[in-house]
């Protein structure tokens, strides 16, 4: 199971981004990504060639709440190449912007609302949001599982994994933070999973030190390299 390590707290690219993927580059993280918000674009072009040279392939979460700065920010994330573009519930427009480009294209299944982000919907409108995104091209799905207002976190994971069949990346974004979480979201069908404030804010693992500490939990806790 993949693990993508967020440079962020709260919804949001912390200040410290880049001085975060030098520390942690002992570790060879294979995953590391940013929210389009809490950095300027010139930050994040920064900070997505030094993720790369850190030898992890970039990811970016859309969290912008308005149409308009979502589509500014599906732009940003084609211009910057990033590797995994998260979020955003446009995905028709979504698909046309990054048409010819590598990115690949995850957007929310369900409805999130507000920021930081809560997830309204159900399991059917989960599912039926990731046969759609299949049927456009889209990588995957970004399902914000543990910020699920209406419905049992793990059965809306499940449901975008019947929605994409065996295909499509399942990505489980956000609260996830402990071992039982992350055990919970594979046996539902993830195919991967996000963790930000819980490792910067050293809380994923209580009294194991600092973040190369915190993530090494992590790592071990999900069977990752």
């Amino acid at each position: 199971m993949d693990f993508v390590f967020m440079l962020t707290r709260d919804d949001a690219t912390v200040a410290n981004a880049l001085e975060i993927v030098e520390a942690v580059r002992p570790l060879a993280l294979k995953h590391i990504g940013f929210k389009d918000i809490g950095a300027a674009p010139e930050t994040l072009a920064r900070l997505a060639g030094a993720i790369r040279a850190a030898g992890a392939s970039v990811w970016m979460e859309i969290v912008s709440t308005s149409p308009a700065d979502e589509l500014r920010s599906i732009a940003l994330g084609r211009d910057l190449g990033v590797d995994f573009l998260m979020g955003g519930v446009g995905a028709a427009e979504g698909i046309r912007l990054l048409e010819g480009g590598p990115t690949r294209y995850l957007p929310f299944a369900g409805r999130p609302v507000g920021h930081p982000t809560r997830l309204g919907g159900g399991a059917d409108e989960v599912e039926a949001h990731c046969r759609a995104f299949a049927a456009l091209g889209c990588a995957g799905a970004d399902i914000l599982a543990y910020r699920a207002t209406e419905a049992d976190p793990l059965d809306l994971v499940a449901a975008c994994r019947r929605g994409f069949g065996a295909q499509g990346l399942v990505v489980a974004a956000g609260s996830i933070d402990c071992a039982a979480r992350i055990a919970a979201v594979r046996a539902a069908g993830a195919d991967a999973f996000t963790i930000g404030t819980a490792a910067i804010d050293l809380a994923y693992a209580p009294g194991a030190g600092p973040l190369e500490a915190q993530l090494k939990a992590v790592l071990a806790d999900c069977g990752a390299d």
